[in-house]
């Protein structure tokens, strides 16, 4: 049997239930402290019918000091999907002798063949090495202490920031050759590959702020705080510059993430995603984009007319080089708001300006 292929948010689901400061982990810190193994299984499922064999139901809430006095008995301990009832404990798991395991102790190799036959959660805590693994499907995950967790978490945070600083002086040249009508197919992609590199970061510190529970809130902040406007200015460049404007953002985004580390850094990848295929050079073809970004930067200017504007005009130039009677002509503008168009226009080229000569 090959076991079961996991998702990355099952994934993070799971590790989140182990998170610090949750009940589960505060019952497991528990265990560890008092030098007891313990196999737990989560899951209400069927598929768990065929493993089990003896133990008794409990059928109760479940609470860290339960789950400590029940781990005792040398049997496994079944709760409920949502780990917040006991349902059965000092079970014998009988996990089909087929499925494979690398694992050499009898507790972990249990709990790797319960996982993979039924999907399910397992968790392994080791007496003699003090360690708590987590089985879901296919997948192994080691628990890390809480302050490792919190040191690789920040030094993440200082990449992500030097990231960051790259990212946004790449777009402020994008916006600047925008206003100046000289935008290659180079650039774009330059701006895309930038916005990936800062996501995956992004998405390595998700994940240790999910394992870091209580203590990832401050992580959280920091993150915050510095992607704001990176998936959204992201989504919008891959509007501006696709060729088939038909093609889902989605699928563009997912083909962009689906390129190893070595392809990322190889534009030629991003301009094929992006459509630039029949030139010999495509990262040296000039393109227009069709405004999405930069319309999107002048405040309080409704998705709606953006569309309008681009359906209107067809592109970032003419919608620049429009007069105020021109875009007062739009469906759901008139003078006042195409005054206002105008004006946040003038203002964003002049910041763009600013911005790239600091």
């Amino acid at each position: 049997m090959k076991g079961y292929e996991v998702g990355e948010r099952q994934l993070m689901d799971a590790i989140k239930m182990l998170a610090p400061g949750t009940p589960l982990r505060e019952g497991i810190e528990n265990l560890l402290r008092a030098k007891t193994g313990a196999l737990i299984v989560i899951s209400d499922s069927e598929k768990m019918a065929n493993i089990v064999d003896g133990g008794f139901p409990i059928n109760m809430e479940f609470t860290p000091n339960y789950l400590y006095e029940l781990g005792k008995m040398d049997g496994a301990i079944i709760l409920s999907q949502d780990a917040k009832k006991i349902l059965n404990a000092n079970v014998q798991l009988v996990p089909d002798n087929s499925v494979t395991s690398s694992e050499t102790g009898i507790r972990h190799r249990i709990a790797e063949r319960v996982a993979k036959q039924t999907g399910e959660i397992v968790i392994s805590i080791s007496q003699r090495r003090n360690i708590i693994t987590l089985y879901l499907g296919n997948y192994k995950y080691v628990v890390q202490e809480t302050n490792k967790l919190l040191s690789k978490a920040n030094q993440a945070i200082q990449t992500l920031e030097k990231y960051k600083t790259v990212l946004d002086r790449v777009k402020t040249n994008l916006s600047a050759l925008e206003f100046e009508d000289l935008v290659t197919v180079y650039d774009v992609a330059t701006v895309i590959q930038r916005t990936e590199m800062v996501m995956r970061i992004v998405n390595e510190i998700e994940r240790f702020i999910n394992e870091l529970g209580n203590e990832g809130r401050l992580i959280s902040m920091q993150l915050e705080e510095l992607v704001v406007n990176v998936k959204d200015d992201g989504r919008n460049i891959i509007a501006d510059y696709i060729v088939d404007d038909t093609k889902e953002i989605n699928a563009v985004l997912k083909e962009i993430r689906s390129l190893t580390s070595e392809e990322l850094l190889n534009l030629t990848y991003i301009g094929k995603i992006l459509g630039f295929t029949q030139n010999a050079n495509p990262l040296d073809l000039y393109v227009i984009p069709r405004g999405y970004r930069i319309l999107s930067k002048i405040p309080r200017l409704p998705v709606t007319i953006i569309d309008n504007l681009i359906l209107e005009f067809g592109n970032f130039q003419k919608v620049l080089k429009a007069t105020i009677e021109q875009l007062d002509d739009v469906d759901g503008i008139g003078e006042i708001r195409a005054r206002y168009i105008k004006e946040g226009l003038r203002r964003l080229q002049e910041q763009v300006l600013m911005g790239r000569h600091i």
